[in-house]
């Protein structure tokens, strides 16, 4: 597909600067409000961004002048910033600082004001610089709308200590209808998505954004401290790629870069994220706390990724010896690609940059699961005559699901083609550029809705890294749906690199990092369709620095 780059990055706001028209403008002078919170995002060691959303009474309404402040929450003298800047209709209302001149490892509250109305107050830090004693990491990922309540954003929001919040993609859904992905929840019917369609639009996109950042929950943990963010696909469309999506037809829904970057146009006016130099969508990018820790958010969806291979499309039933082998060599070329050469590039050299400063760790945010899930054999793992009894109890929908498990199994392939499994020569080039720098490395992964706790090897079999797969805020897991045994524990039966697994909580991953060891709490919320809840720790997990890489992983 023949990409319109001009036009791609006019939607985006990236086009030619247009020279300023030295008069004054007019400026809006009526009743607004700050009904979706205040965020802070994308921190540095003397730096962080700071976002709103000023909504006037009036939607015709001329620019709006406002002001923001930063203040240390300690007691030390100095520090304290403040500005102002105008936002309009062009950028929905939203607003973005980046502000400058910060102390490392310092907290500050923030704050906007407009037109006589002052916003929420929210909490930030920057990053530490230099000796670093200790970090601790939220992450979290896949919040759907309508199918519960954002009870793990409130948990991360109570945390008693979080220096910053890991968001691995599908912050939004871009569903929506009677009939759409969550809407047979118990809770739907109370939050429909806005609008109640596929967005498509860029207001469509900007009304789903503020649809999500309403929510008091989520509110709550963007004012509790600063957001390191990545989309994946659902910021988009389903199973998006470089050159489409599963979930877009461009012969009724239009030209795939420029649905792209229509959504890709709101994700920036509505997310707390530094914008790419130029542009675009290749928002990989790197933090360093400290001496400590270097964290490096890969971009796998929209500036490199390879369409997705599908079993359904790929290799229908029956699939002979030749259908499948010829299948399995397409499955491992290694010009199939998630991350391009770029990115893969800049990966290695920051990767060796960091063990060179002597950082313990080197951690990957990153949007789908790494390791290696092979199909379960249900047949092997429950054996025969449960499985018939299974089968004979469950849904027409699951049993279908459960035949083509067992299918996958018997021809020794993976699980899933959408993540890390479906591009096996490019997994392999991250380990390489994971051993060539000798690594500490720690990798986060989303899209799941599943925890996973699972240990990482190369082709040979030697042992590469550790990863902590986060489970849905709120999108339903495979346990969600198949109740007669425990998936989790199949997969980590089934699958030398899965230590545990769990397919049915909601929640997010506490990790806490120390030269001694990175640990990672499973934190579990107990409903996700009533508003009280509880959170408790379901499993936690240590690795240690081992040589030029990690140990195994203990339970503790």
């Amino acid at each position: 597909m023949r990409i319109d780059r001009r036009r791609a990055l006019a939607l985006l706001g990236f086009g030619a600067a247009t020279p300023a028209i030295a008069q004054p403008f007019p400026r809006y002078s009526g009743a607004v409000t700050f009904q979706h919170g205040v965020a802070s995002g994308d921190p540095l060691a003397d730096r962080v961004m700071l976002w709103t959303r000023i909504t006037p009474a009036d939607p015709a309404a001329a620019d709006i002048a406002y002001r923001w402040r930063l203040n240390p929450i300690d007691r030390r003298a100095g520090g304290a910033k403040s500005g102002e800047g105008v936002t309009n209709a062009a950028r929905d209302w939203t607003v973005k600082v980046d502000v400058v001149g910060l102390d490392a490892c310092r907290a500050y509250t923030f704050e906007f004001e407009a037109n006589g109305v002052t916003s929420p107050k929210g909490r930030t830090r920057t990053l530490p610089s230099g000796p670093t004693k200790d970090v601790v990491l939220a992450v979290a990922s896949c919040s759907l709308y309508p199918n519960g309540y954002f009870n793990a954003y409130e948990a991360i929001a109570k945390l008693p200590r979080v220096d910053a919040v890991l968001h691995l993609g599908d912050y939004i859904y871009e569903y929506g209808g009677p009939n759409s992905y969550g809407m047979d929840s118990a809770v739907a019917a109370a939050r429909p998505h806005d609008p109640n369609h596929e967005i498509l639009s860029l207001a469509d996109y900007r009304r789903r954004h503020a649809q999500y950042k309403s929510d008091p929950q989520l509110q709550a943990a963007h004012a509790r401290a600063p957001w390191i963010v990545v989309w994946d696909d659902h910021e988009t469309a389903n199973d998006s790629y470089e050159h489409g999506a599963q979930n877009h037809q461009p012969e009724t829904e239009g030209d795939w870069s420029e649905r792209k970057a229509r959504a890709i146009k709101a994700y920036y006016e509505w997310m707390p994220i530094r914008e790419p130099a130029g542009g675009g969508f290749a928002i990989n990018r790197a933090f360093q706390f400290g001496d400590l820790m270097s964290l490096f958010m890969v971009e796998t969806r929209l500036t490199a990724r390879h369409q997705q291979l599908n079993y359904d499309r790929d290799l229908p039933p029956p699939g002979g010896p030749a259908e499948v082998a010829a299948f399995k060599a397409k499955l491992g070329d290694p010009a199939r690609r998630m991350m391009g050469e770029t990115q893969e590039a800049w990966l290695a050299a920051g990767l060796k940059d960091s063990v060179k400063s002597g950082r313990t760790w080197q951690v990957l945010g990153n949007e789908v699961v790494m390791g290696r899930l092979m199909a379960p054999s249900l047949k092997k793992e429950l054996g025969e005559a449960r499985l018939a009894e299974i089968m004979a109890t469950e849904s027409p929908a699951s049993q279908k699901r459960l035949e083509r498990l067992e299918r996958l199994s018997q021809l020794n392939l993976p699980y899933g083609l959408d993540m890390w499994d479906g591009y096996p020569a490019d997994r392999e080039r991250v380990y390489d550029a994971v051993k060539t720098a000798g690594a500490r490395a720690i990798v986060l992964s989303g899209d799941s809705h599943a925890f996973w706790a699972n240990e990482l090897h190369d082709a040979k079999g030697a042992r590469v890294a550790a990863e902590f797969g986060t489970t849905g805020i709120t999108s339903p897991g495979a346990g969600d749906t198949i109740k007669a045994f425990s998936v989790g524990e199949v997969f980590a039966s089934a699958n030398s690199e899965v230590v545990f697994s769990d397919q049915g909580a909601k929640g997010f991953v506490l990790l806490s990092l120390s030269r001694e060891e990175a640990k990672a709490e499973l934190m579990a919320v107990s409903t996700i369709v009533a508003k009280p809840f509880e959170t408790r720790v379901l499993k936690t997990f240590v690795v240690k620095p081992e040589g030029a890489g990690v140990s195994a992983l203990s339970e503790v």
